[in-house]
């Protein structure tokens, strides 16, 4: 008896083990580039390879993107035992030589399928195949797998997502797993064992306002900050910086939002054509920083002040990321007053900022002792990006 008890024990704390995602790969939001925003279904290894060469070059690998990330569509069917079949025109040397090449320029490669029957392109989704996905995924050489939500009608996403979750770990190799079920399951509440960031949102659109833009996906995600934290993020979905249809002002403010969010930085422009001024954007160390700070804190609303939203993100080191936002169409002025004591409404937190706090204006590069208020024009659509602390940055 006493040895089938410890069999059975050891049998528990096996599965709870297997239970459970890798740990420790993702303690800050995970940065990198994905194909979906700019080439949708368009996609081959030679723009892979050239997105890869494009991090690897112009300082966004140094800046701390990591992932190169083929989404949907890579995939065309699977073999008589079931194994997923990469397209062979689009891709003629396979996943793994281009996993090996993204490898060679000190990146990581990412992967997309979904747990589903099919993808949301119709290719073959890992409903059913999970193992053999994710032997396939280990043998490759994927760090990143984006795994979607659909054609799942029937499924439950805890039971999906779980079972892939379980297949990683069985395959033997740590890949960061990034749920993509759009929020719909609330997976903030259930994926923290499952996942190391999970979609709170509907698909992004390179659009500022409207339904799916910038300002209504920030304003989606701010209602649950409290279940943002290292190795479990929410994530709002993936930049639309220098896309069409945002101005460079609103760019650089959507680029804003998702670092006070300590959201995901996963980008979705063509890397090879954007402009200089999106460059900067992408790669802007101090409001990486932000995004990246240990803490790991999604920001709050602080106050309002003539129609200008002060949002605050507590920083290690006592310090404070504070954006200052003109949702409006007209410009605002700015007499703000920073000299307070403040409570984080989620966690209870108590802050207060004093006049031995000086200021740093991100996207200006201006260092400033605080001895006043804060005063400001701030233009349509745009923010004044600061953080406070004690010492220059």
């Amino acid at each position: 008896m006493r040895q089938l008890y410890t069999s059975l024990l050891l049998a528990g704390i096996c599965l709870s083990a297997i239970a459970q995602k890798y740990p420790n790969l993702a303690p800050t939001p995970p940065m990198g580039w994905n194909s979906w925003n700019i080439f949708h279904c368009d996609i081959d290894e030679g723009k892979v390879k050239a997105m890869a060469d494009a991090i690897a070059a112009n300082g966004m690998k140094d800046a701390g993107y990591q992932y190169v990330v083929i989404d949907d569509c890579w995939q065309v069917a699977r073999d008589k035992d079931g194994y997923v079949i990469a397209d062979s025109a689009r891709f003629p040397s396979g996943i793994k030589a281009l996993a090996d090449y993204i490898h060679s320029k000190g990146l990581k490669f990412g992967i997309y399928s979904c747990a589903g029957r099919l993808t949301c392109q119709k290719r073959p989704g890992g409903a059913g195949y999970e193992d053999k996905d994710a032997q396939r995924y280990a043998e490759w050489g994927v760090d990143y797998l984006k795994y979607d939500w659909c054609n799942s009608e029937g499924l439950k996403s805890t039971v999906q997502y779980s079972t892939m979750r379980d297949a990683l770990h069985r395959a033997g190799r740590p890949i960061v797993f990034s749920l993509c079920e759009w929020g719909s399951t609330k997976p903030w509440l259930w994926a923290d064992t499952v996942g190391h960031l999970w979609r709170t949102t509907g698909d992004i659109r390179p659009r500022f306002l409207k339904h799916h833009g910038v300002l209504a996906l920030f304003d989606a995600q701010s209602k649950i900050r409290k279940y943002n934290k290292p190795n479990g993020w929410n994530d709002p979905d993936m930049l639309e910086v220098g896309n069409e249809g945002l101005s460079i002002t609103e760019s650089r403010t959507h680029f804003t939002l998702w670092c006070m969010m300590a959201a995901p930085l996963m980008s979705g422009n063509d890397l090879r054509s954007m402009q200089p001024d999106i460059l900067k954007i992408l790669t802007n160390k101090n409001a990486i920083a932000v995004d990246q700070d240990k803490l790991g804190i999604q920001c709050f609303l602080w106050e309002k002040v003539n129609g200008v939203e002060v949002w605050v993100k507590p920083l290690s080191g006592d310090r404070f990321a504070v954006c200052f936002l003109n949702r409006s169409s007209s410009e605002k002025s700015l007499n703000f007053d920073p000299y307070q004591s403040f409570t984080d409404p989620d966690f209870g937190t108590s802050y207060t900022i004093t006049k031995q706090f000086n200021a740093y204006n991100i996207w200006d590069n201006n260092y400033s002792t605080m001895g006043e208020n804060i005063k400001a024009k701030i233009a349509p659509h745009d923010v004044l990006f600061m953080i406070f602390q004690k010492s220059k940055p």
